[in-house]
């Protein structure tokens, strides 16, 4: 999975192993770790540095909302190849996690057969379209780590929230490239340090 916490953990960072704060990772991070910190960092050093984390009905109902399309087969829906619970990763960002649906929108056989294929990233989120970039931002990462994977452009994708039950279309521009990118730097500088920020 995705997350991996413990009292004391090992940390291997750029070929060495030290220990920091009680993150048990290796020199990438979890996709979920940008979305928590976007939201909040101290949230986000509490979850991925202390291990503290409290499923609540919103959580536990996303869960099951993410295990509905992970249980779903690769096919093809109205002419779109459809692959489910992709892993990707990026070195640059230094990030890697898993795409809940990639679609492909022309021909071949898997998310990197064709190079005329259009490759469009499909995030599932429970709650309703947000104002923040904190989805938006998430599932851009996941279009900047597949670029990297396979060597070509992602312009846009979408998020499919639970209500009201329909997609919102997600441009991946420059303003949102570079919030990814910052935030990913912050995100490692945040729990390299291992300190979680004080409450306000």
């Amino acid at each position: 999975g995705e997350r991996g916490c413990g009292r004391r953990a090992r940390w291997r960072q750029r070929g060495r192993t030290v220990v920091k704060g009680r993150l048990a990772v290796d020199d990438l991070l979890p996709l979920s770790a940008l979305q928590h910190y976007l939201y909040c960092p101290r949230q986000c050093a509490l979850i991925h540095l202390e291990g503290v984390w409290e499923e609540n009905r919103f959580t536990a109902e996303g869960r099951l909302l993410h295990r509905r399309v992970d249980a779903g087969l690769p096919g093809a829906r109205g002419g779109v190849a459809e692959d489910r619970s992709v892993p990707v990763r990026s070195e640059r960002l230094g990030l890697y996690g898993i795409a809940d649906l990639v679609e492909r929108r022309e021909n071949g056989a898997s998310a990197a057969a064709s190079a005329d294929d259009m490759v469009y990233p499909v995030e599932y989120k429970r709650g309703s379209p947000k104002v923040e970039d904190w989805d938006r931002a998430q599932l851009c990462a996941q279009a900047m780590c597949l670029e990297e994977m396979l060597g070509r452009d992602i312009p846009e994708g979408a998020i499919f929230y639970g209500q009201p039950r329909r997609r919102e279309r997600v441009l991946f521009d420059a303003r949102l490239r570079v919030v990814v990118t910052e935030s990913c730097a912050g995100l490692h500088a945040l729990l390299e340090g291992g300190r979680t920020p004080p409450g306000r």
